[in-house]
């Protein structure tokens, strides 16, 4: 279901960083040590089908922590970058803020690390991956589905003898989803993710994040879905914030 008054990105433009965080030309040697230094961040377009679209997207994200993100929002979408653990917090924060609204809403998020056009980098071959612990899931007890693609953008040797195979790190992260339990099979292209909003959104930065710790350039893409019509299932019953 979509309609001319769903399509949104934000309401209005705001831009905040961390104390320490700086931009990407002041960051360490090693970009891999920064988030921002790495190119870690989202880009987030949402969709809300009500009349009164940008009030409620306005609502919404003024109601959000961003102390430790920058976000630049345009016309098309929303950037948002810092380190994945806030990150995380901060698409489960928005994603639970337009459910709760119970209209029919949507969320795509694209999801990019260690691009070579955003990592000021002075290391011989390139940056390399970044490791990063997984950040926990929250949950929310809101109902979402999911389709769901990542995409390692290089075969690099680790370094530790494994062989590069980026199929062997796609196959994985579907496997870390099955674990999470919100695998539910895959589809043209996507991988059908469906459960609590706050494990979904976790299951697509997880498979992110383990398979950036052996490839430096990842991307993942991710169209969520809350409220619909056809969810037989909305209220999960209460969170765990």
């Amino acid at each position: 279901m979509t309609t001319a008054a769903a399509a949104a990105s934000s309401a209005s433009p705001a831009s905040s960083a961390a104390p320490g965080e700086g931009s990407a030309s002041s960051v360490s040697a090693d970009p891999a040590e920064s988030p921002l230094g790495f190119g870690v961040g989202a880009r987030v377009t949402a969709g809300v089908m009500a009349d009164d679209y940008a009030r409620i997207l306005g609502e919404t994200l003024s109601g959000l922590d961003e102390s430790s993100l920058v976000r630049e929002t345009g016309d098309v979408s929303t950037y948002v970058g810092g380190h994945e653990a806030d990150l995380l917090r901060w698409l489960i924060d928005l994603g639970e803020g337009l459910a709760r609204t119970e209209h029919h809403a949507t969320l795509t998020v694209h999801l990019s690390r260690g691009c070579p056009g955003e990592v000021v980098c002075e290391l011989p071959g390139g940056a390399g991956p970044r490791r990063a612990e997984v950040p926990p899931p929250r949950r929310t007890g809101r109902f979402a589905t999911a389709e769901w693609a990542l995409y390692p953008l290089a075969d690099q040797d680790t370094g530790d003898g494994t062989a590069p195979d980026h199929m062997r790190d796609i196959y994985a992260a579907i496997d870390h989803a099955r674990e999470l339990g919100t695998f539910r099979g895959s589809e043209h292209f996507v991988t059908r993710l469906e459960g609590d909003l706050g494990d979904v959104l976790a299951t697509a930065l997880a498979g992110w994040v383990l398979v950036g710790r052996g490839v430096q350039h990842v991307t993942s893409h991710l169209t969520l879905s809350l409220n619909s019509p056809s969810h037989e299932v909305r209220d999960l019953g209460p969170g765990t914030r």
